[in-house]
Protein backbone atom coordinates (compact mmCIF):
# COMPACT_ATOMS: atom_id res chain seq x y z
CA UNK A 1 0.00 0.00 0.00
CA UNK A 2 1.19 3.54 -0.71
CA UNK A 3 0.48 6.25 1.88
CA UNK A 4 0.80 9.88 0.77
CA UNK A 5 2.80 11.93 3.28
CA UNK A 6 3.22 15.24 1.43
CA UNK A 7 1.88 17.07 -1.63
CA UNK A 8 3.24 20.19 -3.34
CA UNK A 9 1.42 21.93 -6.21
CA UNK A 10 2.99 24.60 -8.41
CA UNK A 11 2.87 26.19 -11.86
CA UNK A 12 5.78 26.30 -14.30
CA UNK A 13 6.33 26.60 -18.05
CA UNK A 14 4.93 23.08 -18.60
CA UNK A 15 1.72 23.87 -16.72
CA UNK A 16 0.38 22.75 -13.33
CA UNK A 17 2.58 20.22 -11.55
CA UNK A 18 2.28 18.08 -8.44
CA UNK A 19 5.02 16.48 -6.41
CA UNK A 20 3.96 13.69 -4.06
CA UNK A 21 6.00 12.09 -1.30
CA UNK A 22 4.79 8.76 0.02
CA UNK A 23 5.70 5.69 2.04
CA UNK A 24 5.17 2.10 0.92
CA UNK A 25 3.72 -0.07 3.65
CA UNK A 26 3.56 -3.86 3.73
CA UNK A 27 -0.10 -4.60 4.45
CA UNK A 28 0.63 -8.00 5.97
CA UNK A 29 3.21 -6.81 8.50
CA UNK A 30 2.21 -3.13 8.70
CA UNK A 31 5.86 -2.19 8.33
CA UNK A 32 7.37 0.51 6.14
CA UNK A 33 9.03 -1.01 3.09
CA UNK A 34 10.16 2.29 1.54
CA UNK A 35 10.00 5.78 3.00
CA UNK A 36 10.12 9.27 1.46
CA UNK A 37 9.56 8.04 -2.11
CA UNK A 38 8.87 10.92 -4.50
CA UNK A 39 6.75 11.10 -7.64
CA UNK A 40 6.15 14.09 -9.94
CA UNK A 41 3.22 14.65 -12.28
CA UNK A 42 2.15 17.21 -14.87
CA UNK A 43 -1.59 17.78 -14.43
CA UNK A 44 -3.27 18.07 -17.81
CA UNK A 45 -7.00 17.48 -17.49
CA UNK A 46 -9.45 20.22 -16.56
CA UNK A 47 -10.72 18.14 -13.63
CA UNK A 48 -7.20 17.69 -12.20
CA UNK A 49 -6.54 21.43 -12.47
CA UNK A 50 -9.96 22.26 -11.00
CA UNK A 51 -9.25 19.98 -8.04
CA UNK A 52 -5.95 21.71 -7.30
CA UNK A 53 -7.63 25.11 -7.75
CA UNK A 54 -10.10 24.08 -5.02
CA UNK A 55 -7.27 23.16 -2.63
CA UNK A 56 -5.42 26.41 -3.34
CA UNK A 57 -8.65 28.40 -2.77
CA UNK A 58 -9.29 26.56 0.51
CA UNK A 59 -5.80 27.43 1.75
CA UNK A 60 -6.20 31.07 0.67
CA UNK A 61 -9.58 31.32 2.41
CA UNK A 62 -8.05 29.95 5.64
CA UNK A 63 -5.21 32.48 5.45
CA UNK A 64 -7.62 35.34 4.73
CA UNK A 65 -9.71 34.41 7.77
CA UNK A 66 -6.74 34.63 10.15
Amino acid sequence: MKKVTSVTIWNDSAGRRASVTYSEIDEATHSVVRDNVRANFILLSESEIASTDAVIKLCQDILDAQ
